[in-house]
């Protein structure tokens, strides 16, 4: 799996000047015309609002730096599509291209974190020095300073913060919230959280010799539980009676222009709970957080709260979800570690 997109931002010289001033226009701009192309290739309904934009441009203090955050963001995607290109070239001499499934997504929605961009004592906002500081490390070598490293393997020192130009290796830096928001459009929130801004990515799949509809649009959600259960069923294979039953549905229906058929779908990460049930979905944010309430058909932006006037449907989704945490295994992190330490028993 590619690192990208993630932090820290790191790309070639030639791909990030491929974006040179792309984004000079700002997070409004830029996310206004991702909003109207989006209407315009039906990936969203017209209706679909536009959720708050986060960050004010003309109040950014250096809109040149701001601006290289998404342009290295840019060129990260655009290697990894170099590279997945000679995937496929590979399988075209191959003779494989035709029976091979190709699929593609992302794991999660934009980040908000701000890694990075600000500097601190192990990790200076300054100037790459004119030669390595420190001792080079040897390519097998593990880098030290735990999930930022103190260094690259020629030794310099990895910097932060605004006076550090994203993309060398030397650098550790996020392109932030703002820009994460532009990657979100037209959701609200982000990775971390489980409404639609955290969890609602495009997958996209490839078969010639099984999908027909060349450039054709899916509505079914789908989620990453699943996997696994469309390849073993593309494949032919069996899944073992003796493991735990997969959670996952078979996209192959999808690949045919007809629905997955599921009763519901749920997440949970760090305490954000979610369970969508057609197209009505109840989301939480965090344990003690309150449940919201939506209709995903006429508010996939999640705008309008729905909660206080379906009580009834609140209780239901909520006691489902409480249900199939239980049976999955889907506790509180205490619960979670108090049912393990009672099983080694």
């Amino acid at each position: 799996a590619y690192t990208c997109a993630h932090w820290p931002m790191h790309a070639l010289p030639d791909d990030i000047a491929r974006y040179k001033g792309a984004y000079d226009g700002g997070y409004g701009p830029v996310r206004r015309a991702r909003y109207e192309r989006l209407k315009r290739l039906g990936l969203i309904d017209p209706a679909c609002a536009l959720s708050p934009q986060a960050g004010v441009w003309e109040e950014v203090d250096d809109r040149r730096w701001e601006a290289a955050c998404m342009e290295v963001y840019a060129a990260m995607i655009d290697r990894m599509d170099q590279g997945i290109g000679r995937l496929v070239a590979q399988l075209k001499r191959a003779g494989q291209w035709e029976n091979t499934l190709l699929v593609f997504m992302q794991d999660n929605g934009g980040c908000a974190e701000e890694t990075g961009r600000v500097g601190n004592k192990l990790h200076p906002d300054q100037p790459r020095p004119a030669q390595p500081t420190l001792a080079p490390l040897a390519a097998e070598a593990i880098l030290g300073g735990g999930s930022v490293p103190d260094q690259t393997r020629d030794g310099y020192p990895v910097r932060m913060g605004r006076q550090v130009m994203p993309g060398p290796a030397d650098t550790y830096v996020a392109y932030g919230k703002a820009w994460a928001n532009v990657s979100n459009t037209p959701f609200r929130e982000y990775k971390h959280w489980v409404h639609e801004g955290g969890i609602a990515t495009p997958l996209i799949a490839h078969w010639p010799a099984r999908i027909r509809e060349k450039g054709s649009l899916c509505r079914s959600p789908g989620h990453l539980v699943d996997i696994m259960a469309t390849c073993i069923d593309v494949a032919g294979a069996r899944y073992p009676d003796e493991r735990t039953p997969p959670e996952g549905r078979s996209l192959a229906p999808a690949f045919e222009g007809r629905p997955v058929e599921r009763d519901a779908l749920y997440w949970e990460h760090e305490g954000n709970a979610a369970v969508r049930e057609g197209d009505w979905k109840l989301v939480r944010k965090g344990r003690e957080g309150s449940w919201e309430l939506y209709d995903l058909s006429a508010d996939r932006s999640e705008l309008r709260d729905l909660a206080a006037g379906h009580p009834d449907r609140v209780r239901r989704l909520a006691a489902k979800w409480s249900a199939w945490a239980e049976r999955t295994g889907v506790l509180p992190y205490p619960a979670a570690e108090k049912r393990v330490k009672a099983k080694r028993r």
